[in-house]
């Protein structure tokens, strides 16, 4: 594996996309740059980074124009056929749905105003900094909104713990004697009934056994799921519920804290009422993706609708 954990395929594949991001891409032109067939070639991008490499170019794309719309020198349409969307009906509705804002509105705006798009594109006033800010600064840029059904929580919890770096640290301390040394992230890496990716999640004070453990690593399975759990994890039920989902910019992993701060402080300022939402901390935990930097940091937080 080479740098940031991808293969050299990979990393290939990024390569050539990011010299031919205002071209037409096609899986044939991707497998010749790594090396492989297009079958192989789509299977080992999506494994490495979580997604296909088509989602992946639509996302530099968005974020790209998103950075030439703040400079203000073209036309919406302009930016649409320069990264490759059939119309500037299909780019807004892409932008849109992306960033919660539309892109010709975006392009004039002066100030945030509650949109989770970085400050430094809505900002008009030009300086040094901002160039290098772009590649520094992890801002909140990606919203969407999910629905969960009802499952269960697989939890190994804290004792006092309410952040990351504490929870290993009481780990490091007094490991699980259940799993012989094992980290309970790596048991929870290995559940084959997963829902999805193993998690850190903040619980709510209903769910906590302690006052001060708040922070615990867990993974969502199946309402029906069976196997026998390690002594010292529980198995919580969560109700059908929306989450909020925020998504940073892609960050250098050797800046990996001060992206990460900068994202988790941009989240904490955001209002969901921008939406028609409130946040529901109480019904399912908060929730952050193991950072990557290629990705950008993950959090999830539950909502419900404003009525």
């Amino acid at each position: 594996m080479e740098k940031n954990g991808h293969s050299a395929a990979v990393i290939k594949m990024m390569n050539y996309i990011d010299v031919h991001l205002q071209e037409p891409i096609t899986a044939n032109e991707l497998a010749k740059a790594a090396g492989y067939s297009q079958y192989h070639t789509i299977r080992i991008f999506k494994k490495e980074t979580g997604t296909s490499p088509f989602e992946y170019i639509r996302q530099k794309r968005l974020i790209t124009s998103a950075f030439e719309l703040r400079r203000g020198k073209l036309r919406v349409i302009d930016v649409a056929l320069d990264f490759v969307f059939d119309s500037q009906e299909g780019f807004t509705r892409a932008f849109s749905n992306a960033f919660g804002i539309s892109p010709k509105r975006f392009a004039i705006f002066p100030e945030p105003n509650g949109w989770l798009i970085p400050y430094h594109y809505l900002d008009r006033q030009k300086n040094k900094s901002e160039e290098r800010s772009m590649e520094t600064k992890s801002t909140v840029i990606f919203t969407q909104i999910i629905e969960r059904p009802a499952r269960k929580l697989l939890v190994y919890r804290s004792k006092n713990a309410s952040e990351y770096f504490g929870y290993n640290e009481e780990i490091a301390k007094d490991p699980p004697a259940s799993l012989n040394g094992m980290h309970p992230w790596d048991y929870l890496c290995g559940v084959k009934e997963a829902l999805y990716e193993p998690v850190g999640v903040w619980l709510p004070e209903t769910m906590r056994l302690t006052e001060k453990g708040v922070y615990a690593h867990a993974v969502e399975v199946p309402t029906d799921y069976s196997k026998d759990i390690p002594e010292g994890f529980d198995l919580l039920d969560l109700p059908p519920c929306k989450y909020l989902i925020f998504q940073g910019e892609p960050y250098d992993d050797e800046k990996y804290g001060e992206a990460v701060g900068a994202c988790m402080a941009n989240i904490e300022r955001f209002d969901p009422k921008v939406y028609g939402y409130s946040f529901d901390d109480d019904i399912a935990p908060r929730f952050q993706l193991a950072p990557m930097g290629w990705r950008g940091y993950i959090e999830g937080r539950a909502i419900k609708e404003i009525k």
